[in-house]
């Protein structure tokens, strides 16, 4: 009994001690963990927010006719060149009945009053022919007689204006006339010939006949979130890309953040606009969209690494890095950083070009025939 329980007791070690020989031989046999390095190197970072808008002209100048009438004619498209005082369309006056009317009474009452001022004016003539009154008194005979006439003729020339929208003597200055007010290139028509238009006035912004813009002088003005507004100044460098034109960055300079922000789908935008400068090589077409990347900060040439190498103490927040002394082997650096653009970021001391960065993704050698 003694013998067996001995033996069982042997065969248990030689077991054990089987198993602990393989358990280490695996253990020794596992490829050992290592880790990838990375070098610091000269780089531009620029650390920017980005906005969304379009680009329109600095100033569009909207034609309106002061006169009600339908078009009878156009006389540009949309992509003319005009010059101020250029002919742009011609309207046909469609006269209002009642003012109409009412010209055509006040006619009829400076006619009436004409005869008798005529009348009047041939009684002191005979008169003063026969001596019994003063010359002074047929001089204001004569003044009253040719302010007649002249009140005669002017509601004549009324009653063209209301219903043709011109008279005599008055043809360049005719409201049915509509003439560009500034030089640029139009931007677009958008009436046709034989529409109605409405005159402006005080109570009525009036019709557009046509929209006028110099085209070499653009802006771009865009939204930005609430959460970079604060981000941003005036006067800061803006570069400009446009969807429809590829490979081509137009700068720009930020000239107005509104003060007030407006809702929209759920968050507050502000307004922004940036002047754009455009050289006369490339045509921007107005309401082209567009982004702008508001540049933040800028530092050319200097040392930068990636964001993903550098560790922050859990205690000082401090950042720093682990640098290579020897084959697997790291020890750490503190560092300061500067501006970062999300990806890289600037380092000001503590590393040298020629530092290897421990880089936190461990990898396997690859194994061979297993």
């Amino acid at each position: 009994m003694k013998k067996s329980v001995t033996v069982i007791i042997l065969l248990l070690i030689v077991i054990t001690f089987g198993g602990a020989m393989i358990y280490l031989y695996q253990k020794n046999a596992e490829d050992p963990v290592v880790y990838e390095t990375e070098q610091a190197e000269k780089r531009t970072i620029i650390k920017k927010t980005v906005a969304t808008g379009s680009i329109l002209p600095l100033e569009e100048v909207l034609i309106k006719p002061n006169i009600s009438g339908v078009i009878d004619e156009i006389y540009v498209e949309g992509g003319d060149y005009v010059k101020s005082g250029d002919l742009i369309a011609r309207i046909r006056v469609v006269p209002n009945l009642n003012a109409l009317n009412d010209a055509k009474n006040a006619i009829e009452d400076a006619r009436i009053s004409l005869e008798d001022q005529r009348r009047n004016f041939d009684r002191q003539s005979e008169l003063f022919s026969r001596g019994v009154i003063s010359k002074v008194d047929l001089e204001r005979a004569q003044v009253t007689y040719d302010q007649a006439k002249q009140a005669y003729s002017a509601a004549n020339k009324r009653y063209d204006i209301v219903q043709t929208g011109t008279t005599s003597g008055l043809s360049n200055a005719a409201n049915t006339l509509i003439r560009a007010t500034v030089s640029g290139m139009v931007l677009e028509v958008p009436v046709e010939v034989g529409n109605q238009v409405i005159e402006s006035n005080n109570f009525n912004e009036g019709t557009t006949i046509a929209a006028i813009a110099d085209v070499n002088k653009m802006i771009f003005e865009g939204k930005v979130d609430e959460s970079e507004v604060g981000k941003i100044k005036e006067d800061l460098p803006l570069e400009i890309t446009v969807g429809a034109i590829e490979n081509k960055v137009f700068n720009a300079v930020l000239d107005y953040i509104a003060p007030k922000g407006k809702a929209e789908n759920g968050a507050i935008q502000f307004e922004i606009k940036g002047t754009l400068e455009k050289g006369d090589t490339v045509f921007i077409r107005a309401g082209l969209s567009a982004n702008a990347s508001i540049i933040l900060a800028r530092a050319d040439s200097v040392l930068a690494i990636k964001e993903a190498l550098v560790q922050f103490d859990p205690e000082t927040k401090k950042p720093f890095v682990e640098v290579a002394t020897g084959e697997q082997q790291f020890t750490r650096k503190d560092i300061e950083l500067g501006i970062s653009d999300g990806i890289y970021v600037e380092v000001q001391s503590g590393l040298s070009s020629e530092d290897r960065i421990k880089v936190w993704n461990a990898i396997q050698p690859e194994s061979f025939g297993g």
